[in-house]
C-alpha cells in the first residue's frame, strides 16, 4: 500500500472519497443536530384511556403564518416534518363523533372562517404531501379563536376530567380546540372483564375491586353482584361484605344490605373500622360514626389512634367534654410526630 506523504493531498483525497460515498447514498450516517422544528409530545390519561399527540414545533420566525406560510384551503400537516399523530388506547368520541382506538395522522384544513380537523388512517406519512381524503377516519369542524402569541406551535390537553379532555393547537395568535370524550365506565368495565381472566381472579381482592368500582360508578350492578359473590366465596371480609351490601342497596334490597353490614362489623380490623367511621362522618351520620369509633376503642384499647378518632367525632358532635377526654387519652399514647396536631385540636376545644 502506497503511503500519502503530502497531508494536503491526503485531506483532498479523503474529501473526494467521502463526497463520492454520500453521492452514491452508501455509508451515510447522519449526525445528531438540532432540528429547526424540534420534536415534542403531550399525553393525558382520561379514566384509563391514554391519549397522546406527537408533533414537531415550527417557529413563526417573523413570518406571516396564516394564509401564507400555511395557505388557506389546503390540507396542512398541523405541525412540521412527518405526520403529526394522535393516538387513543380505547375508543373515544371527538366533537361527539365516534373514533376507534388507534393512531391517526392529524391534519388540518385552515380557512379564513371555520377549519376542518382531519383524522387520517395513514399515520406514517411525511407531512400532508401524500394525504388522500379516502383514508380519512373522521373529519370535524372547529372554529379558530384568537390567542396570546405563541412563537412555536404547541399542543395541549386541557381541563382533564374522568371522562373528557380538550385538545388544543396554538401557533402565532390562533388557537384551534376540539373536545375528546370517553365512556370511562364502559371502558373500565370492559377492562375489568379482561383483567379478571388473569391472576386477579385468584384473590378475593381482585373480584372485590371490580365490584367496588361498579358500586362507585353506579354501573354494571348485576354483574358486579356476581363479582362480589366470587370475592366472598374466596374469603369473607369486612370489605367485600360491605361492597355487596352497597350493591344490594342500589338494587333496592335494603333489608339484605343491612344484614350484610351487621355481619361485616365483627370481621373489621382497626383500620377498616376507623375508615368506616370517617365515611359515616363524611355522610353527616355523626352518631353512627361515634358508635363505630367507640367499638374500635373497645376492641383496640392499646391504640392511640382510636381515641384520636373518637375525640374528633365528639368534636364534630359538639360534645367538648368527651372530645377533650379522648384527645387527652390519645395524646398520652401518641408518637411525637402526632402530638403537635393533637395539642392543636385540644387548644381549639379549650377556647
Amino acid at each position: 500500500m502506497k503511503l500519502v506523504r503530502n497531508p494536503r493531498r491526503f485531506v483532498l483525497a479523503l474529501a473526494l472519497f467521502v463526497s463520492c460515498r454520500f453521492a452514491s447514498g452508501q455509508g451515510f450516517a447522519p449526525l445528531n443536530l438540532p432540528q429547526a422544528s424540534p420534536e415534542a409530545s403531550v399525553g393525558q390519561t382520561v379514566g384509563i384511556t391514554e391519549i397522546k399527540i406527537s408533533y414537531h414545533r415550527p417557529a413563526v420566525n417573523e413570518r406571516k403564518v396564516w394564509g401564507d406560510l400555511v395557505p388557506y384551503n389546503e390540507v396542512w400537516r398541523a405541525g412540521a416534518n412527518e405526520n403529526t399523530t394522535i393516538s387513543f388506547s380505547t375508543d373515544v368520541a371527538v366533537s361527539g363523533q365516534k373514533l376507534a382506538a388507534g393512531t391517526y395522522g392529524l391534519h388540518m384544513l385552515p380557512t379564513e372562517k371555520d377549519w376542518t380537523v382531519i383524522f387520517s388512517n395513514q399515520a406514517a406519512a411525511w407531512g400532508s404531501f401524500s394525504y388522500d381524503q379516502k383514508e380519512d377516519a373522521l373529519r370535524i369542524t372547529a372554529t379558530p379563536q384568537p390567542a396570546e402569541f405563541e412563537e412555536r406551535l404547541s399542543y395541549t390537553l386541557e381541563e382533564p376530567t374522568d371522562t373528557s379532555v380538550q385538545a388544543a393547537m396554538r401557533w402565532e395568535k390562533v388557537r384551534i380546540a376540539f373536545p375528546i370524550t370517553v365512556d370511562t365506565p364502559q371502558v373500565v368495565v370492559a377492562s375489568l372483564r379482561r383483567e379478571l381472566r388473569g391472576l386477579p381472579r385468584f384473590s378475593w381482592q381482585g373480584w372485590n375491586q371490580a365490584a367496588a368500582y361498579c358500586l362507585r360508578a353506579n354501573v354494571n350492578l348485576d354483574e358486579a353482584i356476581e363479582w362480589s359473590n366470587q370475592s366472598i366465596a374466596l374469603a369473607e371480609t369486612f370489605t367485600n361484605l360491605r361492597v355487596k351490601a352497597g350493591l344490594l342497596e342500589k338494587k333496592g334490597d335494603t333489608k339484605a344490605a343491612e344484614a350484610l353490614r351487621a355481619k361485616s362489623l365483627p370481621l373489621a380490623n382497626e383500620n377498616e373500622l376507623n375508615n368506616y367511621g370517617y365515611q359515616l362522618l363524611a355522610q353527616k351520620k355523626t352518631d353512627e360514626a361515634i358508635e363505630t369509633f367507640k367499638k374500635n376503642v373497645k376492641d383496640h384499647p392499646g391504640s392511640w389512634n382510636v381515641y384520636d378518632s373518637l375525640g374528633e367525632a365528639y368534636a364534630v358532635k359538639g360534645n367538648k367534654k368527651l372530645a377533650v377526654e379522648n384527645y387527652t387519652k390519645a395524646l398520652s399514647m401518641a408518637p411525637e410526630a402526632q402530638k403537635k396536631r393533637i395539642n392543636g385540636a385540644l387548644a381549639k376545644l379549650k377556647v
